[in-house]
């Protein structure tokens, strides 16, 4: 884990490694206190007639899966950015997954899944997919929410190359299709994490709020530094 923390310092700058750091935590917080919370509450299914219209493809679990690696790439590029635009992405990133925690809780869903073959190497990868996340927390669709968010950071930024900024587009778009595919997630599901990615993205640079979780970010570092500072005092004395 320190490993990791001293690469990401390497990578980022400081201003960009905190809120990076506070959204990947809150991200747990929320995906698994709300499981916590209401996991024996009753659950609504919002599919619709159009959504068991949508074929069951077990191979595009690859797509499903392989986003984390394209979340990585590009949360750290838009991490990389002008100090100003990092804290309001970051910020809008946060307030959307508290939204989603609120969700979670007002709305419980689920969902039905398919009676999965037993055969098959994307077969065997669905079984353990479903065995290991219960069809919980589903609208909105953090998985959607979080591939939108990655190209929310990344369209207006110029020095990015427009055919990755136009890849990142398609990339998300065909999360949104593999969550419904792999029968993770229905139609609203996708809908409402898009939805509120935009919308709070939209209120962060509108509220006079972005500042003050900006300077909340500066006083952890504060605290670490200082923190970091009495300990070496400490080994010097010793």
């Amino acid at each position: 884990m320190r490993y990791i923390r001293k690469l990401m310092r390497k990578i980022l700058p400081s201003y960009g490694f905190y809120p990076l750091l506070v959204t990947v935590c809150t991200n747990f917080l929320v995906y698994g206190g709300a499981k916590i919370i209401a996991g024996n509450w009753k659950h609504y299914c919002l599919e619709t007639a159009l959504d068991r219209n949508i074929p069951f493809l077990p191979w595009t679990l690859a797509i499903y899966l392989g986003c984390y690696l394209f979340w990585i790439i590009n949360y750290v590029i838009i991490a990389r950015g002008e100090k100003a635009e990092v804290y309001r992405f970051f910020f809008a990133d946060v307030m959307a997954r508290i939204v989603c925690f609120v969700f979670f809780l007002v709305l419980p869903t689920t969902n039905h899944r398919p009676v999965v073959p037993e055969n098959g190497f994307w077969n065997h990868g669905m079984r353990y997919l479903y065995s290991i996340d219960s069809a919980e927390n589903l609208f909105p669709s953090i998985h959607c929410l979080t591939s939108w968010f990655c190209f929310i950071g990344i369209r207006n930024r110029k020095e990015i190359p427009v055919w990755y900024r136009i890849f990142s587009a398609v990339a998300a778009a065909a999360v949104f299709l593999s969550t419904l595919t792999t029968k993770q997630h229905v139609l609203v599901d996708v809908a409402g994490g898009v939805l509120i990615a935009e919308g709070c993205f939209f209120l962060s640079g509108c509220w006079k709020l972005t500042p003050l979780y900006e300077r909340l970010i500066k006083q952890k570092q504060k605290t670490e530094v200082l923190g970091k500072w009495k300990t070496e005092k400490k080994q010097q004395q010793t």
